[in-house]
């Protein structure tokens, strides 16, 4: 868990994306609009974070309009930054 952390603490966006999805479930613009990281960034951090099962998206089918959320991975290393 301690990798995971230091993993989302070494980026400013990463750190930013992670505390604006604690305890919500958010589409990509509200994020950048919460984080004020531009969308094409949004995009890239949200793989990362996919990758290390940190978040999820939770209605794939959709093309426009997903939702990404912590995982219970994700909300451990939320609570821990």
């Amino acid at each position: 868990m301690t990798d995971e952390i230091d993993y989302v603490k070494r980026s400013q966006y990463r750190f930013k994306v992670v505390k604006s999805l604690d305890n919500d479930a958010k589409m990509p613009s509200q994020i950048a609009r919460d984080t004020e990281i531009f969308q094409n960034h949004i995009s890239n951090v949200l793989r990362q974070l996919r990758e290390h099962e940190l978040i999820e998206c939770i209605n794939p089918e959709v093309r426009k309009g997903r939702l990404y959320r912590l995982t219970d991975k994700g909300e451990k290393v939320s609570e821990n930054l």
